[in-house]
């Protein structure tokens, strides 16, 4: 193994680790600036040591120990932490975890714990989004400012804003109850769900997707379905989040390229996410018979995993359902969704229709799939120079490689086919 490839080795274990070293580091230090920065510290010490002495067997341990090791450094020049110092030195004694060593059992609780303090009201919704991606999603400010569509320095300045905001308020590093929880609740769902499409469609990169992002993602929500069990929208994301995963393998071809929902072979979705899935979607709609937003889009989700041919899709029941989400939650992407949906319930035309007043509203003019959607449209209907024009402009917009790709592709397609 180059230099190179031992480096960008050690990257993508530390990018893997990166949310569970964060989350267990502020557990200990108190401070969600301060742990980002002892978990890059420790990927310094990685990247001089295993090149030379191997890859530990258990590297996530091993960076979480020196990150420990790192705090104690830290919290030494602080006389006032003496306290903190007190308690992480207890737990790195003599009996205390070795890099090569299991971490603490408490860890599978810790990224629930940041979530929650990411999304305290302190924060502005732009700030926990961009917030929760650094620290749990693990992208580079790069990658989160090239998905936002903003310059970098926006970027940086908003998530180090938003860690010195709740270094100020003091917002205490655990996962809240009654009345603080339930008033954090909903951004905490929004975030999981923020982790998980990054990881279901990348936005930058050269693969389409990040399957440990959905991993994560569906963990913490049923850590959560088990900390709340009596909320309907938590049984829903994960309904929602267990159905979309199920259809991972089946999403990338053989080389890494993008397959679309019509043209997967279903024969490649695992059916045990799905049944999890249908099983949470029932427990949301018995706990309330008006299904909230997550509750719609498992449902929607649930109609095409309950079809085991594209052509055996419920089209008519999906217009209603995006229908209905949009009298909830009236969004331009849903919208969209329920234009896709109308053009095979009813043919391209209508839809072409309503995608074209999205268009002039200029709501999503740096929205890549709105032209994705409007050139395949326009192909059904026979205008392949215009769709070519439409895909390219998906494509400009696009960051994503795969996903760029795939447009250039069906541009080709559109102007070969074109008079």
């Amino acid at each position: 193994m180059t230099a190179a490839d031992s480096t960008a080795a050690i990257e993508t274990v530390f990018r893997l680790e990166f949310g569970r070293l964060v989350a267990g580091l502020a557990r200990y230090v108190g401070e969600v600036g301060l742990a980002e920065e002892l978990a890059q510290d420790a990927l310094v010490d990685a990247l001089r040591q295993w090149p030379m002495e191997g890859t530990p067997r258990q590297p996530g341990a091993w960076l979480m120990t020196v990150g420990k090791r790192k705090a104690i450094d830290s919290l030494r020049r602080r006389a006032t932490q003496l306290d903190k110092y007190a308690l992480i030195g207890g737990d790195l004694g003599s009996t205390g975890p070795q890099p090569d060593e299991p971490d603490d059992d408490h860890i599978e609780d810790d990224r629930l714990r940041l979530i929650f303090v990411a999304c305290h009201p302190v924060l502005s919704p732009p700030s926990r989004a961009a917030l929760t991606l650094r620290l749990l999603g693990g992208l580079t400010v790069a990658e989160i400012a090239r998905a936002y569509v903003q310059p970098e320095a926006t970027i940086a300045q908003r998530i180090t804003r938003a860690k010195h905001t709740i270094t100020r308020a003091a917002v205490p590093y655990e996962v809240p109850t009654g009345v603080d929880r339930s008033a954090r609740l909903a951004a905490v769902l929004e975030v999981i769900y923020l982790i998980f499409n990054e990881g279901y469609a990348a936005t930058v990169g050269d693969d389409w997707i990040r399957p440990e992002l959905c991993t994560e993602a569906l963990r913490l929500g049923r850590v959560l379905s088990t900390l709340v069990p009596d909320e309907p929208e938590v049984h829903g994301l994960v309904a929602l989040m267990e159905i979309q995963a199920s259809r991972l393998q089946a999403r990338v071809g053989p080389h890494g390229e993008p397959v679309l929902l019509l043209d997967q072979d279903r024969r490649r979705w695992d059916r045990l996410h799905i049944r999890l899935g249908l099983a949470a979607l029932a427990r949301a709609e018995k706990l309330d018979d008006r299904p909230g937003p997550y509750v719609l889009q498992a449902a929607i989700a649930a109609c095409h995993a309950r079809a085991f041919r594209a052509e055996e899709t419920d089209w008519d029941q999906l217009v209603h359902l995006y229908s209905a989400l949009a009298r909830i939650a009236p969004s331009p992407i849903v919208e969209l969704n329920r234009a896709v949906a109308l053009s095979w319930a009813s043919g391209p035309a209508p839809a072409l229709d309503l995608v074209e007043q999205l268009a002039a509203t200029g709501i999503l003019d740096r929205y890549h799939l709105l032209y994705s959607v409007h050139g395949d449209l326009l192909q059904k209907l026979g205008r392949f120079a215009e769709a070519a024009d439409q895909f390219e402009r998906g494509a400009a917009m696009a960051t994503n490689t795969a996903e760029q790709k795939l447009l250039l592709d069906r541009v080709r397609a559109c102007r070969q086919t074109s008079p």
